[in-house]
């Protein structure tokens, strides 16, 4: 069975440091330790890499589940939709690229 990653680079409205500090925060309550998460990790863009082919956005967000089926039922898990709730007002722009993984 076919791991997924499931990464979301978020651009913020106001991408002030409490903002993205809040983001940040809310991603490590809200979106860790769902079942079936084998791996999981949030940042901020390196503003010092900037070439031409670099996606700019204030947040990313990668969430590796066991299989599709986690991934599914974490779409619709309360504190999933709690933390999309709570930031969402501030998102400018929410890209999503999921993949299944290959060994």
């Amino acid at each position: 069975m076919a791991r997924l990653a499931h990464h979301v680079f978020f651009t913020l409205k106001d991408n002030s440091p409490a903002a993205v500090d809040s983001l940040v925060a809310d991603c490590q309550k809200y979106l860790d330790d769902h079942d079936g998460v084998i791996g999981f990790s949030v940042g901020r863009r390196d503003a010092e890499l900037d070439r031409p082919v670099n996606v700019k956005f204030d947040v990313s967000l990668h969430v590796i589940f066991r299989d599709r089926a986690t991934h599914d039922v974490y779409q619709t898990a309360p504190r999933h939709l709690e933390f999309i709730e709570r930031q969402k007002e501030n998102w400018a722009t929410v890209q999503v690229c999921d993949s299944l993984l290959e060994d």
